[in-house]
């Protein structure tokens, strides 16, 4: 399949696992169609870019006490966003 095949929904449906097959063994994006108008994409999956989190040494130990939902006042925006 070229790229940026286009399949229509009931295609898709009676084909899907080869579609996968296709999507994982060369990276082709799919183009799921509706009378012939694309509604979806299958793609390859794309794992994170940037690895685990690590944390901050410089914060070990660091605690907040607050409440991470309560609503800020208008003095604890900056100017510029009140």
């Amino acid at each position: 399949m070229a790229m940026g095949t286009r399949v229509n929904i009931y295609d898709a449906k009676a084909r899907f696992s080869s579609l996968i097959a296709t999507v994982e063994r060369s990276g082709t994006r799919i183009v799921i169609c509706r009378h012939g108008k694309p509604v979806a994409d299958l793609t390859p999956h794309r794992g994170h870019k940037h690895g685990p989190l690590i944390p901050d040494p410089a914060l070990a130990g660091a605690c907040f006490h607050g409440d991470p939902c309560a609503p800020l006042s208008p003095a604890d925006w900056p100017e510029d966003q009140r």
